[in-house]
């Protein structure tokens, strides 16, 4: 029911003879262990994103070349996204390498072929005796690169496809089957114009699951409990598409309490805290959630800086929306150029790193500035610099601060549909 260390402890309480309920830890060891579990995937003909498990600097840059970049990098001994990385060039993998350890026949590292843009799914499910029970199938409102313990979870999905989702339940059905699960589990996938693939499987109870639950009204630890116990449970008869409201998870974080922090999504896992909220559509539920965990919705002023030309061209529509409301914009000098061959104006302040007035860090300091948009790039240092400079300063300041493309896109869509003063405030039980 745990997290990583009941797996971790099934191999050696089984070899000490102590009982195991539920799923067999020969099965638990099968999904824990990389090798096996790809083994597995392949004889079920599911797809799995490219990966190698490799013991030399050598071999990792090999790998990567073969594979394309960019590539995840995980070491191999440790847990819940530590140390994982995202190389997008062969520079970045040597200094990630030798960050994450030295790379040796003790010390392997996992590399795995990262796709860009694509939406991470999962599903919470409970199985008995290698047939699924009940489950839950949910979207991540960031693309897959943001750890699923920072990421804004929506239920049910509201931008997947019918398909994937059909997809994701069949290989869902394959994979229970074949380890004979018996008991909670959940599975990640990683989706991109309909092609699914599977990132990994774990068979205990997820983080989502009390999540999922309460927005489904289905006490999935109770039923995984009983079937573990091997009771009768009656059959359930729900789906995602009889509900009438959204449940939207966001995370909580506490970067000002970490001094010096950079407070970006990665796959690294940063949030101390999760809020759910219900909603009558996503906007309601979303904008709930983010209030929830202490966002405070801007009023007048937004600063932006919005990365790459991509991201930029990405967020167009949105800035235009935000014009739309009368928002007025402070920019860098780059977004701020690129807004004004738009036809939008924003008041350029100089980066950080310039010492000139009127500056960013002076605007955030005097709260000028109620919302900051900063989209990470990954170009020359100072640019670098001057971005976590920013944030850091957005951070210190207690001003609201949104780091990732799609979560922005989602915010300024759900205030231009949905007033903030017109949220519902309605308990658990009304929405059925």
């Amino acid at each position: 029911m745990g997290g990583q260390i009941p797996n971790n402890l099934a191999i050696p309480l089984h070899e000490a003879g102590i009982k195991i309920l539920g799923t067999s830890p020969a099965d638990i060891d099968c999904a824990e262990d990389r090798h096996k579990f790809s083994q597995l995937l392949d004889t079920l003909d599911v797809d799995q994103p490219l990966w190698n498990e490799l013991r030399s600097m050598d071999e990792a840059e090999v790998f990567a070349e073969k594979v394309g970049y960019p590539v995840l990098v995980r070491p191999s001994y440790v847990l819940s996204g530590a140390a994982m990385s995202i190389a997008l060039s062969k520079q970045e993998l040597r200094t990630y390498l030798k960050k994450a350890s030295d790379v040796g026949k003790e010390r392997p590292v996992v590399i795995s072929k990262f796709i860009t843009n694509a939406k991470e799914i999962e599903i919470d499910a409970v199985a008995q005796k290698g047939n699924l029970y009940c489950y839950a199938i949910s979207e991540h409102v960031e693309n897959a690169g943001v750890h699923s313990g920072d990421a804004t979870i929506v239920l049910p999905p509201q931008r997947t496809y019918l398909e994937t989702m059909r997809r994701i339940k069949n290989i869902t059905r394959k994979i229970a089957k074949s380890l004979r699960i018996t008991g909670p589990f959940n599975i990640q996938f990683i989706a991109k114009d309909n092609d699914v693939k599977v990132i990994e499987c774990n068979l205990r109870a997820s983080r989502s699951f009390p999540f999922v639950s309460k927005v489904y009204k289905i006490n999935f630890v109770d039923a995984a409990t009983k079937v573990m116990m091997d009771k009768r449970v009656p059959p359930i008869d729900r789906s995602s598409f009889d509900l009438d409201y959204v449940g939207v998870k966001a995370s909580q974080f506490s970067f000002t309490r970490l001094k010096g922090s950079d407070p970006i999504l990665g796959v690294e896992m940063t949030s101390t805290g999760e809020v759910a909220c219900l909603g009558d559509d996503f906007n309601e539920a979303f904008l709930k959630s983010l209030l929830s965990v202490g966002f405070v919705l801007p009023k007048k002023n937004i600063l932006l800086s919005t990365g790459p030309l991509e991201s930029k061209m990405e967020f167009l529509e949105s800035t235009k929306m935000l014009e739309t409301m009368g928002f007025s914009f402070f920019a860098t000098k780059g977004t701020a150029d690129f807004l004004k061959t738009h036809g939008m104006s924003a008041e350029v302040l100089y980066w950080p790193l310039d010492e000139k007035e009127p500056n960013t860090l002076s605007y955030l300091a005097d709260r000028k500035i109620d919302l900051v948009i900063n989209i990470p790039k990954n170009i020359e240092r100072e640019e670098l610099d001057n971005d976590y400079l920013i944030r850091r300063k957005a951070v210190d300041c207690n001003v609201p601060l949104i780091t990732n493309l799609q979560l922005a896109k989602r915010l300024v869509e759900a205030l231009y549909r949905t007033k903030p003063e017109e949220l519902k405030v309605k308990s658990w039980d009304e929405y059925t």
